[in-house]
Protein backbone atom coordinates (compact mmCIF):
# COMPACT_ATOMS: atom_id res chain seq x y z
CA UNK A 1 0.00 0.00 0.00
CA UNK A 2 2.92 2.01 0.81
CA UNK A 3 6.30 3.04 -0.97
CA UNK A 4 9.68 4.46 0.14
CA UNK A 5 10.49 1.46 2.70
CA UNK A 6 7.18 2.62 4.94
CA UNK A 7 6.11 -1.08 6.19
CA UNK A 8 2.76 -2.30 7.44
CA UNK A 9 4.19 -3.96 10.86
CA UNK A 10 2.43 -7.29 11.79
CA UNK A 11 -0.09 -6.73 13.47
CA UNK A 12 0.75 -9.16 16.04
CA UNK A 13 2.48 -8.84 19.55
CA UNK A 14 6.40 -9.38 18.97
CA UNK A 15 6.26 -5.90 17.25
CA UNK A 16 9.43 -4.09 19.31
CA UNK A 17 7.55 -1.08 20.86
CA UNK A 18 9.67 1.51 20.03
CA UNK A 19 12.75 2.27 18.42
CA UNK A 20 15.92 5.31 19.09
CA UNK A 21 19.08 6.64 18.34
CA UNK A 22 20.90 8.31 20.35
CA UNK A 23 23.84 10.72 18.71
CA UNK A 24 25.71 13.40 18.54
CA UNK A 25 24.55 17.01 19.15
CA UNK A 26 21.67 18.59 20.26
CA UNK A 27 18.91 17.74 17.89
CA UNK A 28 15.98 15.56 18.19
CA UNK A 29 13.11 14.16 16.40
CA UNK A 30 10.03 11.55 16.86
CA UNK A 31 7.18 11.24 14.54
CA UNK A 32 4.43 9.25 17.60
CA UNK A 33 1.87 8.62 14.38
CA UNK A 34 3.79 7.08 11.26
CA UNK A 35 3.35 3.39 12.86
CA UNK A 36 0.21 1.00 11.82
CA UNK A 37 1.39 -2.14 13.97
CA UNK A 38 -1.51 -3.15 16.08
CA UNK A 39 -1.11 -5.78 19.05
CA UNK A 40 -2.58 -9.36 17.86
CA UNK A 41 -4.99 -9.00 21.11
CA UNK A 42 -6.72 -6.17 20.00
CA UNK A 43 -7.45 -7.44 16.60
CA UNK A 44 -11.02 -8.99 17.37
CA UNK A 45 -12.02 -5.42 19.14
CA UNK A 46 -11.09 -3.49 15.99
CA UNK A 47 -13.87 -1.96 13.49
CA UNK A 48 -12.03 -0.11 11.46
CA UNK A 49 -10.18 -1.56 8.05
CA UNK A 50 -6.10 -1.03 6.89
CA UNK A 51 -7.06 1.52 5.20
CA UNK A 52 -9.73 3.52 7.57
CA UNK A 53 -6.63 3.32 9.94
CA UNK A 54 -4.34 4.71 8.19
CA UNK A 55 -5.75 7.87 6.61
CA UNK A 56 -5.27 9.06 10.12
CA UNK A 57 -1.79 8.01 11.01
CA UNK A 58 1.25 9.86 9.76
CA UNK A 59 3.02 7.76 6.69
CA UNK A 60 6.66 8.65 6.10
CA UNK A 61 7.34 10.91 8.89
CA UNK A 62 9.58 8.36 10.45
CA UNK A 63 12.14 8.65 7.75
CA UNK A 64 12.23 12.18 8.23
CA UNK A 65 12.69 11.91 12.10
CA UNK A 66 15.52 9.46 11.09
CA UNK A 67 17.38 12.55 9.42
CA UNK A 68 18.10 13.79 12.77
CA UNK A 69 21.19 12.60 15.05
CA UNK A 70 19.18 11.38 17.65
CA UNK A 71 15.34 10.15 17.58
CA UNK A 72 12.93 8.38 19.20
CA UNK A 73 9.89 5.98 17.07
CA UNK A 74 7.31 4.34 18.15
CA UNK A 75 6.06 0.45 16.75
CA UNK A 76 2.12 1.00 17.25
CA UNK A 77 -0.08 2.62 15.62
CA UNK A 78 -2.32 5.48 17.27
CA UNK A 79 -5.34 3.84 17.35
CA UNK A 80 -3.66 1.18 19.90
CA UNK A 81 -2.60 4.09 22.14
CA UNK A 82 -1.91 7.51 21.19
CA UNK A 83 0.96 8.97 21.93
CA UNK A 84 -0.27 12.75 21.72
CA UNK A 85 -2.79 12.68 24.40
CA UNK A 86 -2.80 12.17 27.91
CA UNK A 87 -3.20 8.79 29.39
CA UNK A 88 -6.78 9.51 30.65
CA UNK A 89 -7.46 10.41 26.51
CA UNK A 90 -4.92 7.87 25.07
CA UNK A 91 -6.78 4.81 24.35
CA UNK A 92 -10.19 5.61 21.43
CA UNK A 93 -12.63 4.52 23.38
CA UNK A 94 -16.04 7.10 22.22
CA UNK A 95 -15.97 8.43 18.38
CA UNK A 96 -15.53 11.79 19.51
CA UNK A 97 -12.15 10.67 20.47
CA UNK A 98 -11.75 9.86 16.73
CA UNK A 99 -12.78 11.90 13.91
CA UNK A 100 -15.99 10.26 15.10
CA UNK A 101 -15.43 6.59 13.86
CA UNK A 102 -16.00 4.15 15.81
CA UNK A 103 -13.15 1.90 16.25
CA UNK A 104 -14.33 -1.12 18.32
CA UNK A 105 -16.92 -3.32 17.89
CA UNK A 106 -17.03 -3.92 21.31
CA UNK A 107 -15.68 -2.31 24.38
CA UNK A 108 -12.22 -3.18 25.13
CA UNK A 109 -11.63 -5.58 28.10
CA UNK A 110 -10.03 -3.28 31.18
CA UNK A 111 -7.05 -5.62 31.34
CA UNK A 112 -5.87 -4.72 27.02
CA UNK A 113 -6.75 -1.07 27.86
CA UNK A 114 -4.16 -1.47 30.88
CA UNK A 115 -1.44 -3.00 28.25
CA UNK A 116 -2.14 -0.29 25.68
CA UNK A 117 -1.38 2.54 28.61
CA UNK A 118 1.51 0.43 29.02
CA UNK A 119 2.89 1.15 26.22
CA UNK A 120 2.46 5.10 26.59
CA UNK A 121 4.36 5.04 30.11
CA UNK A 122 6.82 3.48 28.44
CA UNK A 123 7.08 5.53 25.38
CA UNK A 124 7.62 8.51 28.02
CA UNK A 125 10.03 7.06 30.31
CA UNK A 126 12.17 6.19 27.17
CA UNK A 127 11.54 9.96 26.03
CA UNK A 128 12.92 11.34 29.75
CA UNK A 129 15.56 9.51 29.63
CA UNK A 130 16.93 10.71 25.99
CA UNK A 131 16.09 14.09 26.59
CA UNK A 132 17.76 13.74 30.03
CA UNK A 133 20.92 12.60 28.47
CA UNK A 134 21.22 15.48 25.76
CA UNK A 135 20.70 17.72 28.14
CA UNK A 136 23.35 16.92 30.51
CA UNK A 137 25.47 16.98 27.37
CA UNK A 138 24.27 20.35 25.45
CA UNK A 139 22.31 22.27 28.11
CA UNK A 140 20.16 23.31 25.21
CA UNK A 141 17.73 20.72 23.08
CA UNK A 142 15.65 21.11 19.93
CA UNK A 143 12.60 18.40 19.62
CA UNK A 144 11.09 18.34 16.09
CA UNK A 145 7.63 16.83 16.62
CA UNK A 146 6.91 15.65 13.61
CA UNK A 147 3.12 15.08 11.69
CA UNK A 148 1.30 15.08 8.86
CA UNK A 149 -2.37 16.30 8.15
CA UNK A 150 -5.20 15.41 6.33
CA UNK A 151 -6.67 17.95 3.85
CA UNK A 152 -8.86 16.34 1.91
CA UNK A 153 -11.45 15.21 3.78
CA UNK A 154 -14.22 15.90 1.51
CA UNK A 155 -13.54 13.01 -0.55
CA UNK A 156 -10.85 11.68 -2.89
CA UNK A 157 -12.38 13.76 -5.57
CA UNK A 158 -13.95 16.53 -4.19
CA UNK A 159 -11.61 19.68 -3.46
CA UNK A 160 -8.80 20.15 -0.88
CA UNK A 161 -9.48 22.16 2.29
CA UNK A 162 -8.88 26.25 1.92
CA UNK A 163 -5.28 26.77 1.55
CA UNK A 164 -5.32 29.67 3.69
CA UNK A 165 -6.12 27.94 6.11
CA UNK A 166 -4.38 24.77 5.78
CA UNK A 167 -0.76 25.42 5.43
CA UNK A 168 1.96 23.30 3.86
CA UNK A 169 3.98 23.04 7.14
CA UNK A 170 2.07 24.26 10.36
CA UNK A 171 4.53 25.05 13.38
CA UNK A 172 3.12 24.46 16.68
CA UNK A 173 4.37 26.30 19.42
CA UNK A 174 1.22 26.82 22.01
CA UNK A 175 2.89 25.77 24.90
CA UNK A 176 6.38 26.83 24.09
CA UNK A 177 7.99 29.74 25.84
CA UNK A 178 7.28 31.96 22.48
CA UNK A 179 9.55 35.02 23.67
CA UNK A 180 12.47 32.96 24.88
CA UNK A 181 13.05 30.61 22.35
CA UNK A 182 12.07 32.80 19.54
CA UNK A 183 15.43 32.75 17.96
CA UNK A 184 14.99 29.32 16.98
CA UNK A 185 11.33 29.37 16.12
CA UNK A 186 12.02 32.08 13.54
CA UNK A 187 15.10 30.80 12.32
CA UNK A 188 13.46 27.14 11.99
CA UNK A 189 10.36 28.53 10.10
CA UNK A 190 12.52 31.22 7.44
CA UNK A 191 14.81 27.75 6.44
CA UNK A 192 11.90 26.01 5.77
CA UNK A 193 10.72 28.70 3.20
CA UNK A 194 13.56 29.51 2.18
CA UNK A 195 14.72 25.72 0.90
CA UNK A 196 11.69 26.07 -0.86
CA UNK A 197 9.57 23.04 -2.51
CA UNK A 198 10.12 22.40 -6.65
CA UNK A 199 11.65 25.99 -6.69
CA UNK A 200 8.86 28.04 -5.10
CA UNK A 201 8.94 28.89 -1.37
CA UNK A 202 7.27 26.77 1.36
CA UNK A 203 4.03 27.79 2.68
CA UNK A 204 5.32 27.55 6.22
CA UNK A 205 3.12 29.46 9.31
CA UNK A 206 2.80 29.62 12.67
CA UNK A 207 -0.21 27.68 15.08
CA UNK A 208 -2.47 28.11 12.27
CA UNK A 209 -3.89 24.68 12.14
CA UNK A 210 -2.14 22.95 15.25
CA UNK A 211 -0.60 24.35 18.16
CA UNK A 212 1.01 21.15 18.90
CA UNK A 213 -0.47 18.66 22.23
CA UNK A 214 0.55 16.29 24.86
CA UNK A 215 4.16 15.52 23.68
CA UNK A 216 5.00 19.15 23.39
CA UNK A 217 2.88 20.21 26.72
CA UNK A 218 4.82 17.05 28.51
CA UNK A 219 8.56 17.95 27.70
CA UNK A 220 7.65 21.60 27.95
CA UNK A 221 6.29 20.80 31.95
CA UNK A 222 10.08 19.32 32.52
CA UNK A 223 12.57 20.47 30.85
CA UNK A 224 12.94 24.06 30.69
CA UNK A 225 15.84 23.40 28.58
CA UNK A 226 14.06 21.69 25.68
CA UNK A 227 12.04 23.91 22.65
CA UNK A 228 9.50 21.15 21.07
CA UNK A 229 8.56 22.06 17.49
CA UNK A 230 5.07 20.18 16.50
CA UNK A 231 5.97 20.49 12.47
CA UNK A 232 2.66 19.20 10.69
CA UNK A 233 3.30 18.53 7.41
CA UNK A 234 0.21 18.60 5.13
CA UNK A 235 -0.32 15.49 3.12
CA UNK A 236 0.53 17.28 -0.50
CA UNK A 237 3.24 14.58 -0.30
CA UNK A 238 1.13 11.30 -0.58
CA UNK A 239 -2.14 10.66 -1.59
CA UNK A 240 -4.33 10.37 1.57
CA UNK A 241 -7.24 8.24 0.51
CA UNK A 242 -4.68 5.79 -0.64
CA UNK A 243 -1.67 5.80 1.15
CA UNK A 244 0.25 6.14 -1.71
CA UNK A 245 3.36 8.50 -1.33
CA UNK A 246 5.04 10.79 -3.58
CA UNK A 247 8.57 10.07 -3.36
CA UNK A 248 10.34 13.11 -5.26
CA UNK A 249 8.20 15.32 -2.69
CA UNK A 250 9.12 13.18 0.30
CA UNK A 251 12.67 13.41 -0.40
CA UNK A 252 12.33 17.01 -1.10
CA UNK A 253 10.19 17.65 1.95
CA UNK A 254 13.13 15.87 3.81
CA UNK A 255 15.87 17.76 2.49
CA UNK A 256 14.07 20.94 3.40
CA UNK A 257 13.78 19.51 7.12
CA UNK A 258 17.40 18.66 7.30
CA UNK A 259 18.27 22.09 5.76
CA UNK A 260 17.23 23.80 8.83
CA UNK A 261 19.40 21.72 11.39
CA UNK A 262 22.88 24.12 11.03
CA UNK A 263 20.67 26.86 11.75
CA UNK A 264 18.80 25.50 14.46
CA UNK A 265 22.14 24.59 16.46
CA UNK A 266 23.25 28.19 15.96
CA UNK A 267 19.71 29.35 16.76
CA UNK A 268 20.24 27.60 20.34
CA UNK A 269 23.61 29.53 20.86
CA UNK A 270 21.57 32.88 21.41
CA UNK A 271 18.84 31.36 23.35
CA UNK A 272 19.65 32.43 27.18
Amino acid sequence: MRSLGYTVEAMNATVVPLHWRLGAGPLFATAIHHAHGLRAELRPWMALGECERAREEDPYTDHWARLAPSWLLPGRSRFEVDLNRPPREAVYTHPDMAWGQRVWNRPLPAAAVRRSLALHAQFYARLRDLLERLLARHGKVVVLDLHAYNHRREGPWAPPADPTQNPEINVGTGSLDRARWAPVVERFMADLRDHGLGGRPLDVRENVKFRGRYLAQWVHARFPGACVLAVEFKKIFMDEWTGIGDPPTIDQLGCALRATFSGLVEALEVVP
